[in-house]
């Protein structure tokens, strides 16, 4: 009896050493970053390849996806596709698929964690009980979040979730969004300047990619009040950052809690400095509980398509 070959799959991006295991079991497995010379081993090796694996904040260039001539499939670790040249992968018959629905929970989590973070100043008080700061006085007051006017730009699954947990905290909840959506109890502004103009916190929970690029800058955060929080745990890209900065340095809004960057993993000094600012390295759906279910969510992508 002829024993069926495994179906080829390359491992663009580094991803969990267990995922990497199970994929080694199940499949031929190649991985990019082993590869020296990398170009050649594309143009050696890529035909033959009919699954690729890859993370969210990775992606796939065209130059990669033009040497694999067989692809069937692209399976992402995580939610975003921005890096990710869909009109490409359509055209050639490649399916991408995503970790759809696996991490919304976790990542409403620490949108929370960071909006409660940065509004009470939990960061700055820790490090004021390490440092002995208190023998010497006590922690000046900070804001409270309890009642206070929460716009979240993009209302998919993961704004929807974030809402849900800052229903429970008595606020008033408004969103910009490309399409309202009418069976939703909140507030919908068709222009997310017209959210900036209402709110006391911007929740940045839409998707990355050219057509978001750069939205939330200099405008918006005029438009935001003084006292006003921008929390983004989206993409870095939405966000010109540098705008970002000169509106903290400005004091035109009081603060933010970032978990993405413009070019991660490297963040500006400017932010580091701010004590103003809460800092995460793109943890949002960090948890092993979330890890291990977007791992078996990749495997399953790469089944649908291959088996």
């Amino acid at each position: 009896m002829i024993q069926q070959q495994k179906p080829r799959v390359l491992i663009l991006a580094p991803v969990m050493d267990s995922l990497t295991e199970q994929l080694e079991q199940q499949f031929a497995v190649d991985k990019y970053t082993d590869q020296q010379n990398k170009d050649a081993f594309l143009v050696s090796n890529g035909k033959g390849i009919v699954g690729l694996v890859t993370r969210g904040d990775v992606g796939v260039d065209n130059s990669v996806l033009e040497c694999l001539p067989d692809l069937k499939v692209i399976s992402v670790f995580g939610v975003g596709t921005d890096a990710i040249d869909l009109s490409y992968t359509k055209k050639h018959n490649i399916q991408v698929e995503i970790t759809r629905g696996v991490l919304t929970e976790d990542v409403a989590d620490m949108a929370m964690a960071l909006m409660l973070a940065t509004s009470r100043n939990l960061c700055q008080a820790d490090h004021f009980v390490r440092e002995g700061k208190w023998l010497e006085g006590n922690f000046p007051l900070s804001s409270k979040i309890s009642g206070k006017r929460l716009g979240i730009f993009g209302m998919g699954q993961i704004g929807q979730a974030i809402a849900r947990r800052a229903s429970g905290f008595d606020m008033h909840i408004s969103y910009a969004s490309n399409n309202e959506k009418p069976e939703l109890p909140y507030r919908f502004y068709p222009d997310v300047k017209q959210l900036a103009a209402q709110i006391d916190v911007l929740m940045i929970a839409v998707s990355g990619g050219s057509q978001s690029a750069g939205v939330i800058n200099a405008s918006i955060f005029d438009t935001l009040p003084d006292n006003a929080l921008v929390v983004n745990i989206s993409r870095g890209s939405v966000i010109n950052q540098q705008d970002l900065m000169t509106a903290l340095q400005n004091k035109k809004i009081s603060g933010a809690g970032l978990d993405v960057f413009a070019e991660e993993p490297r963040v500006p000094h400017e932010l580091i400095a701010m004590d103003n600012v809460v800092l995460q390295p793109h943890v949002g759906s960090g948890t092993h509980e979330t890890r291990q279910a977007m791992s078996e969510k990749v495997l399953a992508n790469l089944h649908k398509h291959l088996d």
